[in-house]
């Protein structure tokens, strides 16, 4: 899964290949980079990039970030797990917050997210979290109703 390229990304490249066609045009590299207003040494990486991979070495490489700790096909089966119900896990009550299924998810993936990650990893599966309703439990519900 490839990110999508930044607008910071395009006019870095746009600068390289800037450079590289300057230097083709016979400017030395300390012009190449006074003109675009960058060091001389990253002038001389984009050139030897460019030397050893072509135009493909002056291209961006999108920062992919960190590789997640669950598989998609686990991700995916969230949602089953869920529907087994809170108190399935040992949970009293059957609600589950974020927290709870962070829990789930570590007893069954051996995998621990923040409560927050939680949340968006849910959020990306189209699940919404219940939070427990905080009701007294003295609650009269025929006296509230009448």
């Amino acid at each position: 899964m490839f990110k999508k390229k930044s607008q910071t990304s395009i006019w870095k490249e746009k600068r390289r290949f800037h450079a590289l066609s300057l230097e083709k045009k016979g400017w030395k590299q300390k012009d190449i980079a006074i003109a675009l207003d960058v060091s001389k040494g990253a002038v001389s990486q984009w050139l030897q990039a460019s030397k050893k991979k072509g135009k493909a070495g002056l291209l961006a490489c999108p920062h992919t970030g960190r590789h997640p700790e669950l598989a998609d096909k686990e991700k995916q089966s969230i949602p089953d797990l869920l529907s087994h119900g809170a108190e399935s896990y040992g949970f009293q009550g059957d609600v589950w917050t974020c927290r709870r299924v962070r829990k789930m998810i570590e007893m069954e993936f051996g995998v621990s997210y923040h409560k927050s990650h939680v949340a968006r990893l849910l959020k990306e599966l189209k699940w919404t979290p219940q939070q427990p309703v905080e009701r007294a439990a003295q609650r009269n519900e025929e006296a509230i109703a009448d």
